[in-house]
């Protein structure tokens, strides 16, 4: 990735040894570059006309590393492209806006936390696909200056959740899993025979689930706590639209998987953990298995096991289906609106899928 090297001033940076901000102008030329970076990243996914334009980073670079490193993510970017069509989905247009969160400068090396926003818009091949998929994802960068010019040395994730459509990632070794309360992982093959859902027949209010997890996927809900900074509010999110669809408290011990409740001062396990609300939920028999991630629908929850070491990391809930039978999700950790099963299998390939019908 060809970013050009211009010179930046780096006096301040040096003043002193302890950490401190950067001045203004340096932190609007961090963020310049990793929107740069990340836009190129979400361009490599467009099927038509490029994402937004970005300001030219001006006075930075990237290191010689890792313009290797980013020039590859953009080879296996454009490849999980190319897988999405054969699954036939496709993306017109992109938008990313970066904005920074904390600076720390010690000599000649800085660390930038950045917050990308991230909007792409479906394009319509079957017809009835949404109209765009987003998400919010955070970023650590590196910087490093040398000579009087500043250098992006390193980035890397800080979300627990699934990488971004627009995160490079390969495939992990396979092994693996399942049977009893852990479950019995879904293929993830297309297509996959139709598991039609009647409505109703639970007591549940699929389209209320729904609803409200695409209220509170960006803004959360004040009524509950938050679990980011704990491991991940993934699962606490996906209780939170279950309950809003008319799920009901399972009373006792908090410790206790069998039980799954939330109140003022403490919730169970099963509530925000993905492993014991898998085992509360198919030991109460208020779900069960399906056979392909692509069966399920709105309602319906997909877990993932990200190594394949048999514990599920995420948990997300089904909140749109197409016509032509496409699962979208949304969730909590990173917070995504409506994301196809189709791109978080090409984001994800060498994760374990767990399926759920509630």
């Amino acid at each position: 990735m060809a970013v050009s090297a211009v010179l930046l001033p780096v006096s301040t940076a040096n003043a002193a040894p302890a950490p401190r901000a950067a001045d203004g102008a340096t932190t609007k030329t961090f963020a310049t570059l990793a929107d740069a970076v990340l836009t190129k990243r979400t361009a490599a996914l467009l099927d038509g006309r490029s994402a937004r334009t970005t300001p030219k980073p001006g006075n930075i670079r990237l290191s010689a590393a890792l313009a290797r490193t980013e020039d590859t993510g953009l080879s296996t970017l454009r490849t999980r492209k190319t897988r999405l069509a054969s699954l036939g989905e496709a993306y017109t247009a992109g938008d990313t806006r970066v904005a920074v969160d904390s600076t720390s400068v010690k000599g000649g090396r800085a660390t930038v936390r950045v917050t990308e926003v991230t909007t792409l818009t479906y394009k319509k091949i079957r017809g009835d696909e949404p109209s765009t998929t987003g998400f919010r994802a955070h970023h650590e960068l590196n910087f490093s200056s040398s000579s009087g010019k500043w250098e992006l040395t390193g980035i890397r994730p800080t979300d627990s959740g699934p990488r971004p459509i627009n995160e490079p990632r390969t495939a992990v070794a396979t092994t693996n899993t399942g049977g009893g309360l852990d479950g019995t992982p879904a293929a993830v093959t297309w297509p996959a025979r139709p598991q039609p859902k009647t409505r109703g027949t639970a007591g549940y209010n699929y389209a209320a689930m729904a609803a409200y997890a695409e209220k509170y996927w960006r803004n959360y809900n004040p009524a509950y706590r938050k679990f980011n900074d704990q491991g991940g509010d993934c699962t606490n999110f996906i209780s939170q639209a279950l309950r809003a669809g008319g799920w009901k408290n399972d009373s006792g011990v908090a410790t206790d998987y069998r039980n799954w409740w939330y109140d003022n001062t403490t919730q169970t396990t099963s509530w925000v953990g993905a492993n014991e609300w898998a085992w509360f939920t198919l030991s109460s028999k208020r779900a069960v298995n399906l056979a392909n991630v692509y069966q399920m629908d709105v309602g319906d929850i997909l877990q993932m096991d990200f190594d394949r070491d048999g514990s599920k990391d995420h948990s997300m809930i089904t909140t749109y289906r197409s016509r032509a039978g496409v699962p979208y999700l949304t969730y909590h950790s990173t917070n995504t609106y409506r994301k196809s099963v189709a791109s978080i299998i090409a984001s994800n390939p060498g994760a374990v899928y767990f399926a759920y019908r509630t």
